[in-house]
């Protein structure tokens, strides 16, 4: 695949793929279970069929240690999904998401023993103040868990929306763990991505029989959704919605891998800013969010502390003014 092949489409499936979630959240707030044990299920069959063919390729990486990995990778993702039990907006989720670099520092600086300049100690700040500033507004009205709820008590609400925060923060820092220790992987054993990507996805499925209700209650409320027309066929909804999201979501996870093979880390970076700020934009116009400047002031917080922790303008400048460089 060419590289602006892979940067089309990870702007395309990982842009997508918000706005299917999005369409899911709103219909069922309580189907993060369901999207995740179906991704998972379509990402371990392609693998299933691609990556082991058939299960007669031997993987490079042992199991046991492919078994701590996925610990951590399914408490990263049960936990990001699930947080929309408590009625965490999608904005702020986008947003708090963006926090990884902060748990990062910190799970580098604990484990890698890592130094940082004083710089990039400013940029997490930054970080850390625009999400401090989105989790503070989005906190000043908080609806009922279940919105068909009509007489919520408001500390209720307030409780469980502090649970969905506690959720997010313990994904965020188990998410910079395992990025570490995958790394610790790739150094001993070499980098097999693809076979991880297919190890990760399956050897959770056995841990979503602790869900089978919640996923099957939803998987049924999935199947009353209101019926939609698509290409001449009547299918409910949501399981439109499903189906594009979990097509979406493997589009954007196998073009991130393609380009973090073929192109710069420069590349890499621009494009994943992009499409997370992209993603955040699409969500407030489309969905008309709601969105008050001081979620703005903590989205440009955000962002422009990612830009200085991942010296972009340096490396931007540095990048345009190398043909110059050659041609003299």
């Amino acid at each position: 695949m060419e590289p602006t092949v892979a940067i089309a489409l990870v702007f395309i499936g990982c842009c997508f793929n918000v706005v299917f979630l999005e369409l899911l959240v709103k219909e069922d707030p309580g189907s993060g279970n369901l999207i995740t044990f179906s991704q998972f299920l379509f990402i371990s069959i392609e693998g299933f069929i691609f990556t082991s063919r058939f299960g007669t390729k031997k993987p490079r990486i042992g199991l046991f240690d492919y078994f701590i990995l996925v610990v951590m990778f399914f408490t990263v993702s049960v936990c990001n999904n699930y947080a929309f039990n408590f009625n965490i907006p999608m904005p702020l989720h986008m947003i708090f998401r963006a926090g990884s670099l902060i748990a990062n520092m910190v799970m580098g600086m604990l484990i890698l023993k890592k130094c940082y300049t004083p710089l990039k100690i400013v940029s997490i700040l930054m970080i850390t103040a625009g999400i401090i500033v989105c989790t503070l507004e989005s906190g000043k009205e908080v609806k009922a868990t279940d919105p068909k709820e009509v007489n919520s008590d408001p500390q209720t609400d307030y409780f469980w929306w502090v649970i969905g925060i506690i959720l997010l923060t313990v994904a965020l820092f188990m998410s910079a763990r395992m990025g570490i220790y995958q790394e610790v992987l790739y150094v001993r054993h070499g980098k097999h991505p693809k076979e991880a990507l297919f190890y990760t996805h399956l050897m959770p499925l056995p841990g979503f029989l602790l869900l089978y209700s919640d996923i099957w209650s939803h998987w049924l409320r999935a199947l009353d959704s209101p019926a939609l027309d698509v290409f001449g066929f009547t299918m409910p909804s949501t399981i439109v919605y499903l189906i594009g999201n979990v097509l979406t979501q493997y589009l954007c996870i196998s073009s991130v891998y393609v380009l973090t093979t073929e192109c710069s880390s420069l590349t890499v970076t621009l494009v994943v800013t992009l499409r997370k700020f992209l993603s955040l934009l699409f969500s407030i116009v489309y969905f008309q969010n709601e969105f008050t400047v001081s979620h703005w002031i903590g989205t440009i917080l955000v962002f422009f502390g990612t830009a200085i922790f991942t010296e972009l303008l340096q490396r931007t400048s540095a990048f345009f003014s190398t043909p110059a460089k050659k041609k003299d």
